[in-house]
């Protein structure tokens, strides 16, 4: 059997560190709680689970408060969580037969992470996330928005899932993170361009997300899902802004990076269902093509 250090970073989680916390306590042989200044009483539940309390200064940078937490732990392994993540009776049951396991040598253990689920439960919206690492290894989480952790070494891809329970507002806090730091003059890499796009993307800012994906498209780098994704999302930014022969192009450059995924036939039909006009020019390959077919209002 191997040891536990269960470390979190908090913030005004009144409403769902308790629901958290009710559901791996008793698996974990210390919490660490890392409060990045809450005004409510988020501290007084972390103490009533008998968590090491510490205070961290936000500075805009979720690396910085992770690796912090990291710090403060004592155990073998580093388990991860975030306050609205739970643990369901199957999972705790995994868990618990994970550790009571002789002779443990992995450096991390991966978990399903499910974002969404039915009304089943059955998880419809998922990934797989690094939770449990050695602590001796030393792992660095990297990137101060949509932080990972860089993990190394012998990997077990464990069932043990986590489950996502958001029950806090959506906020534009990673936006205006990406804006302070654009605006500092800082460099973003790929992953920061896409995911700045990303946040874009989501606040209905159309027309700055296009360019922040056609600028990570250029640099050409980045995980190829990531990729198709950019430009499946830059072509629902045209579509927003109106511009269909902008629309479809981003969408057809999904074709020159790999083989065509399921959402590119998605957009396609979207697309034609939207043309309004049924002989509606575009840009094709060096000369005017034109679509056929009945005519359709955009869509509502």
């Amino acid at each position: 059997m191997f040891t536990v250090s269960l470390c979190m970073i908090v913030r005004d989680e009144e409403e769902s560190l308790g629901r958290c916390l009710s559901t791996v306590y008793d698996l974990v042989d210390e919490i660490i709680i890392v409060d990045t200044g809450s005004t409510d009483r988020t501290k007084e539940i972390a103490l009533t689970y008998g968590a090491h309390l510490f205070d961290f200064t936000w500075v805009d940078d979720f690396s910085a408060a992770r690796n912090f937490a990291f710090a403060q732990a004592k155990m073998t392994y580093i388990f991860w969580l975030d306050a609205d993540d739970v643990l369901l009776e199957v999972d705790r049951e995994r868990f618990a037969a994970l550790k009571a396991l002789d002779n443990f040598d992995y450096d991390s253990i991966s978990m399903p992470y499910h974002l969404m689920v039915d009304e089943r439960g059955k998880p419809v919206h998922y990934l797989r996330r690094n939770r449990l690492v050695r602590r001796k290894c030393n792992f660095v989480w990297h990137g101060a928005v949509h932080e990972y952790l860089a993990v190394a070494g012998e990997i077990l891809h464990s069932e043990i899932a986590i489950t996502h329970e958001k029950n806090k507002p959506y906020t534009d806090r990673n936006l205006q993170i990406y804006v302070r730091r654009k605006e500092e003059g800082e460099v973003f890499d790929p992953r920061d361009q896409f995911y700045f796009a990303n946040e874009l993307f989501d606040h209905a800012r159309y027309e700055e997300a296009a360019e922040q994906y056609q600028l990570f498209l250029d640099g050409g780098l980045g995980w190829i899902e990531d990729q198709i994704w950019a430009c499946q999302k830059q072509s629902e930014c045209y579509a927003h802004l109106k511009q269909p022969e902008k629309q479809i192009q981003s969408l057809t450059k999904t074709l020159a990076i790999d083989l065509p995924r399921a959402r590119f036939a998605a957009g396609w039909g979207l697309f034609l269902w939207r043309s309004r006009i049924s002989r509606r020019p575009f840009i094709g390959t060096g000369k005017r093509h034109y679509w056929s077919g009945h005519k359709v209002p955009w869509g509502r």
